[in-house]
Parts: structure tokens; C-alpha cells; sequence
């Protein structure tokens, strides 16, 4: 398991749900089709602390720096900043997070 985990949590209004998911199905396209993009996993609430119109991507990665690195990646790259500008209005709330996995 690798050490640390990045986050994005992103909650939608409920009524563009349909569009929001559809803005990021592109952006799963988009990272399956790139190997040098980080490969994460997107989860949507069932039960839980964030309401169930909201995304959560999540990748783990090696140090703290791939962590940043990442971030960084994503943050800088036009594609993305594409996409992006088409899903941000439909965003509520966001953040990012990073956990370290503890082995206890």
C-alpha cells in the first residue's frame, strides 16, 4: 500500500447530476487514456460524512512529494483545465485532501 492518498472531494447540486457525471466520465476517459496521468479511483457516497452528491477521486502514491507532484501535474495541464472549466460551475463545494496511511 502506498503511504499517502490524495483526495478530491467535489459536491454538485442535485439537479446537474447527470451533467456532472457525464463532465467526469470524460475525465476517467481522459486519465485511462494518458499512462503518465495519475490513475485513481472515483467513489460516490452512499452513507457517510459527505452527502450523496458529491465525487470523491482518490489515488495513493509513494512519498508525500508524488502526492504534491501530482497535484501540481493535474493543476498545470491544458487538458484538464479544460475539462475543469466546463464541470466548475456545476461545483458547490470542493476540496483536496491528503492522508498519510499509518502502519500500525
Amino acid at each position: 500500500m502506498s503511504p499517502f492518498v490524495v483526495r478530491f472531494v467535489q459536491e454538485y447540486a442535485v439537479g446537474d447530476r447527470d451533467e456532472f457525471l457525464r463532465l467526469e466520465a470524460t475525465f476517467a476517459e481522459m486519465e485511462r487514456r494518458r499512462t503518465d496521468w495519475p490513475q485513481g479511483r472515483r467513489m460516490q457516497p452512499y452513507a457517510g460524512a459527505e452527502p450523496t452528491n458529491a465525487l470523491v477521486w482518490e489515488a495513493s502514491f509513494p512519498t508525500l512529494a508524488d502526492a504534491l507532484a501530482a497535484i501540481e501535474r493535474i493543476e498545470a495541464d491544458d487538458e484538464h483545465a479544460a475539462l475543469f472549466a466546463e464541470q466548475a460551475p456545476l461545483i458547490v463545494r470542493a476540496r483536496t485532501e491528503i492522508y498519510e496511511t499509518l502502519d500500525l
